[in-house]
């Protein structure tokens, strides 16, 4: 498949009534490339990914697919999980995703065949004659997934795609998400599960009160403010206390986790460490729990 081009969000803003709740947002997915949207409850992720979508209006800024502003018919292409799931309970599992697929314009052979495929990959390939209400919740969560991926979207934006499923599921998901990747897709996907966006993603967007707090690869928001380092040094470490230049943010035994407000101090600390022995000096890298505590704060 031909690389998709990117998603570009520019100056994204929506308005309810008096209350802006979507402010100045910009960011872009790049093709082949997985941007995780995280913020609280609140922080504007839906209704950003909404504006994307065409679902509701923008009331400023644009949204670019391949350097243009986007269409109905470049949305109409896309994957699309939303946080309210859309599908029909009453109605057989692979019935409506041949329908969905007919409706992305699929013949209905390879609607039937794709559909199948991806019930298959979940686990479901037996339960395609059932109901969609006779599933458990995280079965309907697979098939709400199937949906979206079925016409082999060209790009993916799927709002807490994770809420609900099993390990196995997750797995399952990260694969498929994968394989969307290696054709090139741009997939923008919110989620409150930071471990798992920490896991896939190569750039991240967080989002508090609509607006962006910090934006970037893993690597470049782990780069922000003074780094910590971990130092085990003879015959304990409570020598650190007082150091000018140091914040001590724990000490036991001879093991310490510390910061350095400035390269002097630092240079200053290692020396001093050497004469007492040092075993371990490594720096520490925060998890994106930290980064998004750290960002909020």
């Amino acid at each position: 498949m031909h690389e998709a081009p990117a998603l570009e969000v520019e100056h994204l803003t929506r308005r309810f009534g008096e209350r802006t709740v979507v402010d100045d947002v910009t960011f872009t997915v790049h093709p082949g490339t997985i941007t995780g949207f995280v913020g609280a409850n609140g922080a504007g992720k839906t209704t950003t990914m909404r504006m994307i979508m065409g679902i509701l209006a923008i009331h400023g800024g644009t949204v670019r697919w391949g350097g243009r502003p986007i269409t109905a018919e470049d949305r109409a292409a896309f994957g699309y999980m939303p946080e309210e799931r859309g599908l029909y309970p009453k109605q057989g599992v692979l019935d409506q995703l041949i329908y969905l697929g007919q409706l992305r314009g699929m013949t209905r052979g390879d609607a039937e065949a794709e559909a199948r495929r991806l019930l298959d990959r979940f686990g479901l390939g037996a339960r395609g004659k059932d109901k969609l209400e006779s599933l458990s919740l995280g079965n309907q969560q697979r098939v709400q997934i199937a949906a979206a991926l079925l016409h082999g979207p060209t790009a993916l934006v799927l709002d807490e795609p994770f809420s609900g499923l099993d390990p196995v599921a997750v797995e399952s998901m990260v694969d498929l998400l994968r394989d969307r990747l290696h054709d090139g897709v741009p997939v923008l996907f919110s989620s409150h599960q930071l471990y798992l966006v920490d896991r896939l993603c190569d750039s991240l967007v967080i989002l508090s009160d609509g607006r962006v707090m910090a934006a970037g690869t893993s690597e470049e928001l782990r780069s922000r403010g003074r780094r910590r380092y971990r130092i085990i040094t003879e015959p304990d470490a409570g020598w650190l206390r007082g150091v000018p230049g140091v914040d001590l943010l724990d000490v036991e035994g001879a093991r310490a986790v510390l910061e350095f407000h400035d390269d002097a101090a630092q240079e200053h600390v290692l020396r001093a460490a050497v004469d007492r022995g040092m075993r371990e000096y490594t720096p520490i890298v925060p998890s994106l729990s930290e980064i998004f505590r750290e960002v909020l704060r």
